[in-house]
């Protein structure tokens, strides 16, 4: 989770500045889309990681849900974003 927020938190701030530099448009314009889907993949990893660690400290009956998706979404970001 604390990663995963981390790296959700710098590509915001990535984003931020991108919103600030109107007159670089052109050069930064091809990496937007990038940056959009590792915001939507950093957030949700967040996301669920921070439901997981709430669920885990509680001991609530649902905790095993985010677990499971958690990990899946791991190894779907370890598939593929893994070097060939």
């Amino acid at each position: 989770m604390g990663s995963a927020v981390a790296v959700a938190v710098a590509l915001s701030m990535t984003a931020v500045v991108f919103l600030f530099l109107p007159e670089y448009q052109a050069r930064i314009d091809p990496e937007r889309l990038s940056l959009y889907k590792g915001l939507a993949w950093s957030w949700s990893l967040a996301s669920v990681g921070a439901a997981s660690f709430i669920g885990e400290l509680r001991r609530r009956s649902w905790r095993h849900a985010p677990q499971l998706l958690l990990a899946a979404m791991v190894a779907i970001l370890a598939w593929k974003y893994w070097p060939r």
